[in-house]
């Protein structure tokens, strides 16, 4: 069935002349994501998105890329006060320096951690439940978003509070929030590596 004629989760609409929303949707938001690269990009972004609407991410998102050396921890850990100025110059990018602060410490934290980035975020990952009917059935936080925010904050992680917890389950398969009558088939829970 060509693109324009598939019937959609009721936000994946695209300003005219772009398929940024219908990409991400059709491709990514909702399908199983691990690994701890990809996974901290996601986390990353998320905290980048709040207070903005995801078409600005989308739009940016190489831009971030590149800015933040493909989202490498082990990079972005090293970053000091001259990246720090960096970034914030980057028009590539959401400039904000508490964002971009919290970018830097998270990926500290990620390199102390005892387990696995994507252990420990999928570990949190609710039972499979039926899909909502509408969109006013989607919450925007959960006990269990509310839990891995919790644990993610005790081990140090900024700028991940249980609303950016429930968008990142949302994003990567943890929780499946296509709307019944879209057309995304579910999505098994098989690893796909890597940043999609």
């Amino acid at each position: 069935m060509p693109s324009k004629e598939r019937t959609r989760c009721a936000w994946a609409v695209d300003p005219p002349g772009s398929t940024l929303y219908a990409d991400y949707h059709d491709n990514e938001w909702g399908r199983p994501l691990y690994g701890r690269d990809a996974l901290f990009e996601r986390l990353c972004l998320e905290a980048f998105q709040s207070g903005l609407a995801w078409i600005t991410i989308l739009r940016k998102r190489e831009g971030f890329r590149r800015a933040f050396d493909g989202f490498q921890p082990e990079r972005i850990a090293r970053y000091g006060d001259k990246d720090v100025a960096r970034l914030m110059a980057d028009a590539e990018i959401v400039r904000n320096r508490a964002k971009i602060e919290s970018s830097i410490s998270n990926a500290r934290v990620v390199l102390d951690l005892d387990t696995d980035l994507s252990d420990l975020l999928w570990s949190f990952a609710p039972k499979r439940r039926a899909r909502p009917q509408h969109l006013s059935d989607v919450p925007a936080v959960t006990e269990e978003s509310k839990a891995m925010a919790a644990e993610l904050k005790r081990r140090g992680f900024r700028f991940v509070g249980p609303t950016t917890a429930y968008a990142l389950m949302q994003a990567t398969g943890m929780v499946d929030d296509h709307l019944r009558s879209c057309w995304v088939p579910r999505a098994d829970t098989a690893p796909s590596e890597g940043p999609s």
